[in-house]
């Protein structure tokens, strides 16, 4: 049975969460501090649903050192800045989702963190019809292959390694540029829609890969309700 860690400092909070949790068959743990949340957050638990108001410590802070056990971490938090979420999936969150929030898209988004986690050791990624053989440096979409250029490959394969997560423009530009590119967004942007023309049934309306404004991309079935275009 998969081990669920609650870190929240609202005994209600963690109430809705354990019930919703434990409902469709998974093992709850819960901390109401940081001090807690540390001292449980270790492997069998499987992944961390985190609060970032903690009493004794931010919990942005916990984020890191929660990966670096192995545990997936999806932030559910009252703030809603785009810096906020900047900051927490730059540091290597799953995801992040705003208080108050829908019990079953909190869940749908549990189950896609634990479904990815991993992933990119197998090698072999699938989105909707396109699937991006990481070993292989080959992608096909519909049993046929794609021929990408190096940037549009090593931006698609980022996407495929993290798949389902969001990826912040810092954290591509990175990957893909270098750290001497890290302002060079435009051309994140240009690669991004070369991309999309190869790969998406409407470059207009990308369901492939979606964006969160300001934020970053997300490589998702195209079956999920896409954002709109850059």
């Amino acid at each position: 049975m998969t081990r669920i860690l609650v870190v929240d400092d609202e005994p209600a909070i963690r109430r809705l969460l354990r019930g919703a949790l434990a409902r469709v068959g998974y093992d709850v743990a819960e901390a109401g501090d940081a001090a807690a949340a540390l001292r449980l957050g270790q492997p069998p638990v499987a992944l961390a649903v985190l609060d970032l108001g903690l009493p004794d410590r931010d919990g942005i802070e916990l984020v890191p050192l929660l990966k670096a056990r192995g545990l997936a971490v999806v932030v559910v938090t009252a703030r809603d800045t785009t810096a906020e979420k900047v900051a927490a999936l730059d540091l290597g969150a799953d995801d992040y989702v705003t208080k108050p929030f829908d019990t079953e898209e909190l869940l749908a988004r549990v189950r896609t963190a634990l479904r990815h986690q991993g992933r990119a050791a197998a090698g072999l990624v699938s989105a909707g019809a396109v699937t991006v053989d990481l070993a292989a440096h080959r992608v096909t979409l519909g049993g046929q292959e794609v021929k990408l250029t190096r940037k549009e490959f090593t931006l698609l394969a980022e996407l495929a390694g993290h798949a389902g997560k969001v990826l912040t423009h810092v954290h591509l530009l990175r990957a893909v540029w270098g750290p001497a590119h890290l302002g060079d967004v435009e051309y994140l942007r240009v690669t991004m829609r070369g991309l999309r023309q190869k790969l998406e049934k409407d470059p207009a309306r990308p369901r492939l890969i979606v964006n969160e404004p300001g934020v970053g991309y997300r490589l998702s079935p195209p079956l999920a309700d896409g954002a709109g275009p850059d």
